[in-house]
């Protein structure tokens, strides 16, 4: 009897605190609880160096991230949650120079500016620069290596993005 009455407060107490703290889910996400829709437009690549792929390689993983995560329906605009912006950087530059002046790694480099807005709370709105990077061998060809790259720069992107947006740990 003791030990039901003590498991029901237990279960209340972790009710109320998820209520108070809005929608929760438990990959982290914290949304407004009367937020249900997030937008994500197209994010254009504006870098100096143009990767084809590279804007709906990384829209479509933004995408996929807020609907695996959030229980936000996806629109295609006018979201309560909304990200736009653009690919502002794409580039690759020589890292760990070696005894003879040639570069061991290169870093393929790439930035994203993002703009979000959170209909219900202005003060969660941000535009921010995001980077990330990944070395790989002098030795090997960028083309051989690009796709599983911008995969590995995607993701962390992603999920930085993610993070600045809707995890308030």
């Amino acid at each position: 009897m003791v030990r039901r009455a003590a498991n029901c407060l237990v279960l209340a107490a972790m009710v109320a605190v998820f209520q108070s703290c809005g929608v929760y889910s438990f990959t982290g996400a914290s949304v407004p609880p009367e937020a249900k829709t997030v937008s994500i437009s197209l994010f254009p690549n504006k870098a100096e160096l143009v990767q084809p792929s590279l804007s709906q390689t990384f829209t479509d993983a933004l995408r996929d991230k807020f609907s695996s995560q959030t229980n936000l329906a996806l629109i295609p605009r006018g979201g309560d949650l909304h990200f736009e912006g653009e690919i502002t950087g794409y580039s690759t530059e020589p890292v760990a120079i070696t005894g003879q002046q040639t570069a061991a790694l290169i870093r393929l480099k790439v930035t994203v500016n993002v703009r979000y807005t959170n209909k219900f709370n202005a003060k969660d709105n941000f535009e921010a620069n995001f980077t990330r990077f990944e070395d790989y061998s002098s030795s090997l060809n960028l083309n051989a290596v690009e796709a599983d790259l911008i995969s590995k720069i995607t993701e962390a992107l992603v999920e930085d993005i993610f993070n600045k947006a809707v995890v308030n740990w």
